[in-house]
């Protein structure tokens, strides 16, 4: 191309275009191109990218990058064009925005290929953090900081580290990384080569890092397994802190490695002499120890015999008298008590002890102290509606059945003669050790009870005599023919033909009455009536002074049948 001898404005731009290769300007904008420093001042870089004027850049955006290092006159940069020419001429260059541009490229190639990116976290923004990979601005979640919360981050900050890209739009300029993910895999790799190194039953010492309920974990050099409550010691641990605390250094066994979770199981227990070895022959059935209740449930009391070694006493072997009773109310927490061996099973682990059999049976003490015939007094504790349930020495209970109350009297109505809380007399009739009864009888104590031969055999049925009032009841009159005579019980419906004759008040005890004998019960002891005598009396009256047609009246029949007895 030929040109003058002196340029005009209009040839230069000519010759720009020509080695251009007849671009546009506007094919500059938005691009990065390559740059000359021409000249520094007042702290700004002038920069020749080949447009018709130079652009300036501020020397800060150097200084944020890593190639702000010998920037001198002569020095060949990347700047991004942002516009050809602004109101003063001058291009407008950024090298922030060159930077970015070339990051993102690199970023777009590493998020395909899912290689980690470095970054530096440089700010803090709502829900989060700022992090510059190497030009290009990324955002970094709280929650994708650490995978353990965070409460300070200012040592992470600034700091080179990697990251990985969770989500990137380079139309929209954003980008999602996480320090989490490195380090989880990080985790996982440095997991992976420390299983490989351990082997169930080895033996290594670790730091407790944490205690719960159930156990503690036990770090173990990069890699944590779980000690149970149940393998720190033979011996009973209600909670894991009675035997270790954080930070302490333990020595463990590893018992179990799940290689498809890659947890691992510990034990302190098994590096200890197992204490169940032998116990069989230590502790035969039958052998009585002392030992200390450690636990107590609803279904019985867990005894410690010798550190390690538990047996459970059965809510049904705990005591001989006291039945459907809570273990709470029998025995305490660290009581020590006197227990029976009553089954050993090494497999399972398991004693059973009984407490009772530790103890004689009571009903054998009863039976001894008290054979049949013996008098014994007691408080009625319950009345049922067969008997009565005395208290007996050796807190055992006797029934009196109702037949046995009282003589002369229906059962039901000698049930009625007595209350809750009395104390009576009886005496015994059987013990059977067996089956844990006691009976007793209460009649056989009274004064002038039929014998074998039958008290009553003299008396006569529908025979009058005269009686002594021995006790005013409630139910009626107990009553003795003569001194020594038989015993026998008139009902309150016997007392009179009038109710307001039958009113067991109106007799005193010593009162001496006429009365018929009714009947006999199954002993042979008689039943007697004044009632019954009346209405005979009166038969008799009519039959000799009277007729139902005389027109003799009854009370004329029965003053004519009275004169003549008094005569």
């Amino acid at each position: 191309m030929a040109t003058s001898a002196n340029p005009t404005r209009d040839d230069f731009a000519a010759m720009l275009d020509e080695q251009l290769g007849g671009a546009d300007d506007g094919g500059f904008e938005g691009r990065v191109v390559k740059g000359t420093v021409t000249a520094i001042e007042n702290g700004m870089a002038h920069i020749d990218v080949g447009l018709k004027s130079e652009g300036r850049v501020d020397l800060k955006e150097f200084m944020r990058g890593e190639d702000d290092h010998g920037l001198s006159v002569g020095s060949e940069v990347e700047v991004f064009v942002d516009r050809i020419e602004n109101a003063d001429g001058e291009a407008m260059l950024s090298r922030d925005r060159a930077r970015r541009e070339a990051a993102w490229d690199k970023l777009e190639s590493e998020f395909g290929e899912g290689k980690r990116v470095d970054g530096r976290i440089f700010g803090r923004v709502k829900g989060g953090f700022t992090v510059d990979l190497d030009g290009a601005v990324a955002f970094l979640p709280g929650s994708q900081v650490d995978i353990r919360p965070v409460r300070d981050v200012t040592p992470l900050m600034d700091m080179p580290q990697p990251f990985q890209i969770l989500k990137m739009d380079r139309r929209r300029g954003n980008i999602v990384v996480s320090r989490r993910a490195v380090l989880e895999e990080t985790r996982a790799e440095q997991r992976s080569e420390l299983i490989d190194k351990l082997a169930e039953g080895q033996v290594i010492d670790g730091v407790v890092k944490n205690i719960t309920d159930y156990g503690a974990f036990v770090d173990l050099g990069g890699i944590d397994g779980l000690l149970h409550v149940t393998d720190m010691s033979y011996k009973r641990v209600n909670h894991p802190s009675e035997m270790i605390e954080i930070g302490q250094t333990v020595t463990v066994q590893i018992v179990r490695i799940n290689e498809d979770t890659q947890r691992i199981s510990l034990g302190m227990k098994q590096l200890e002499s197992d204490p169940w070895d032998g116990v069989a022959a230590k502790y035969p059935v039958g052998m009585k120890m002392t030992g200390t209740v450690t636990n107590i449930t609803e279904y019985g009391a867990f005894v410690e015999i010798e550190p390690g070694i538990e047996g459970l006493v059965h809510v049904s072997e705990m005591s001989w008298t006291k039945k459907n009773v809570h273990p709470g109310k029998i025995v305490s927490t660290s009581q020590e008590v006197e227990v029976m061996v009553l089954e050993v099973d090494s497999e399972k682990r398991r004693i059973s002890l009984g407490l009772k059999q530790a103890q004689r049976n009571p009903w054998e003490e009863f039976a001894e102290a008290h054979p049949v015939g013996a008098k014994v007094t007691g408080e009625v504790k319950n009345a049922t509606e067969f008997g009565l349930f005395i208290g007996l020495p050796g807190d055992v209970d006797g029934m009196v059945h109702m037949s046995d109350i009282a003589w002369g009297i229906s059962g039901e109505d000698a049930l009625a003669l007595h209350r809750k809380g009395e104390e009576v007399e009886a005496v015994v009739l059987d013990v059977d050790i067996e089956k844990e009864r006691i009976s007793l009888g209460m009649k056989q104590l009274e004064k002038g009870a039929p014998t074998e031969a039958g008290a009553g055999s003299s008396l006569r049925k529908n025979q009058v005599v005269t009686v002594t009032v021995l006790e005013v009841r409630d139910g009626g009159l107990e009553v003795q023919v003569g001194e020594d005579g038989a015993t026998g019980f008139i009902k309150r419906s016997d007392l009179g033909r009038d109710r307001d004759e039958q009113r067991p008040d109106r007799f005193q005890p010593g009162a001496k009455v006429d009365a018929m004998v009714t009947g006999f019960d199954r002993s042979k002891k008689p039943t007697f009536s004044i009632k019954a005598r009346q209405i005979s009396e009166e038969k008799e009256a009519v039959a000799q002074f009277g007729s139902s047609d005389s027109g003799a009246s009854l009370g004329d029949i029965l003053g004519e049948a009275l004169k003549k007895k008094e005569d």
